[in-house]
C-alpha cells in the first residue's frame, strides 16, 4: 500500500469513529421512585406540601400509598415496597422498630393533633359538648374500627377512659378509617362521630362539636420513619428534613396539626445503611 493509500485509509477511519460517537444516544438519567405509606389522616396536608418537595427534588418521582396506619404497617412487615412510613399513630412506628424493621437514627415525631366529637349537616346531634353525651341520647355515633385503624383504638380509650363506652357501645357504626368515619357522619348516618381533628378541619360537611381531654386517650402524635424495605435512602432522608422544615411546619397548621416537641438531632440520612 502507498503512502498515499496509508494516509487514506486513516482519514476513513477517523471520519467514522467521529460519525460513531455523534451518533451514539444520549440516555438520559430516569427519576428515581420515593415510596411513600401515608395515614389516611394526612392525605390533606400531603396534598398540598408533596408538590413543593417535587419541586426542590426534580430528580425524584414521589408516589404515595394511602390507608389505614394499621393496615399500611402490616404489608410493611410483609415486606412491601416502601421507602417512608407516615402513621398517624407514632407507636405504629414503634411497633415496627420492635421488630427491627425501622432503620436506626430515622424515627421522629414532627407533629400531634387532638381528638374531637363531630356532627354533620344532615342529622346534626342535639348536642354541644362531650358532657352532653351522658344525657342527650344519640341512636348512633361512628368510630374508626380498632382492629383496622388507629383513629379507632384512640377513640374507644377515650370511650373507656370517660366511661361513655357502657352507654354508648351498642350505637357504634364502625369505618374502616377516619376518612369513612368522615362519611358516615357528613351522610346522615350517625348523628355524631369521633375523629382526629386533621380529618375534621378541612372537610367542609362536618362540624367539629369539642374536643376529648388530653388524658383521656394515647397521645395522637404524627411520626415518621425510613422502614426496612427502603431502596432510596437518600431521598427518604430528604423528604424527613423536608417535612421538619420550620416552612413545612407552618402549613402543617393549616391542617389541623399543632407543633411537637421534635426530638433530638437531625436525621442521620447519609449513615444509615439497610
Amino acid at each position: 500500500m502507498t503512502h498515499r493509500h496509508t494516509l487514506l485509509a486513516i482519514l476513513i477511519f477517523v471520519h467514522v469513529a467521529i460519525s460513531a460517537i455523534w451518533t451514539v444516544p444520549q440516555v438520559e438519567a430516569q427519576p428515581e421512585t420515593l415510596t411513600i405509606a401515608a395515614a389516611n389522616s394526612v392525605k390533606e396536608a400531603l396534598r398540598k406540601i408533596l408538590p413543593l418537595f417535587e419541586a426542590q427534588h426534580k430528580e425524584m418521582n414521589v408516589r404515595v400509598i394511602y390507608g389505614p396506619s394499621q393496615s399500611l404497617r402490616k404489608q410493611i412487615e410483609e415486606g412491601a415496597p416502601v421507602d417512608v412510613f407516615l402513621p398517624s399513630l407514632f407507636e405504629e412506628i414503634d411497633q415496627l422498630e420492635q421488630k427491627g424493621l425501622v432503620i436506626d437514627g430515622t424515627k421522629r415525631v414532627y407533629a400531634s393533633t387532638s381528638l374531637v366529637l363531630i356532627t354533620g349537616p344532615i342529622l346534626p346531634a342535639p348536642i354541644r359538648s362531650l358532657e352532653d353525651l351522658r344525657s342527650i341520647p344519640v341512636h348512633r355515633i361512628a368510630i374508626g374500627d380498632p382492629k383496622s385503624s388507629s383513629v379507632g383504638k384512640v377513640a374507644v380509650q377515650f370511650l373507656k377512659y370517660t366511661k361513655l363506652e357502657p352507654q354508648l357501645k351498642s350505637q357504634y357504626v364502625y369505618g374502616e378509617h377516619s376518612g369513612a368515619v368522615l362519611d358516615l357522619v357528613a351522610k346522615g348516618e350517625a348523628e355524631i362521630g369521633v375523629v382526629y381533628r386533621t380529618d375534621a378541619v378541612t372537610d367542609k360537611q362536618i362540624r367539629i362539636l369539642d374536643t376529648a381531654p388530653a388524658d383521656s386517650h394515647t397521645p395522637v402524635r404524627y411520626g415518621v420513619a425510613v422502614v426496612w424495605t427502603a431502596k432510596n435512602l437518600t431521598g427518604a432522608g430528604d423528604f424527613i428534613e423536608f417535612l421538619l422544615s420550620s416552612s413545612i411546619q407552618a402549613q402543617l397548621k393549616e391542617y389541623g396539626f399543632d407543633p411537637a416537641i421534635l426530638e433530638a438531632g437531625l436525621v442521620q440520612r447519609r449513615e444509615v445503611k439497610p
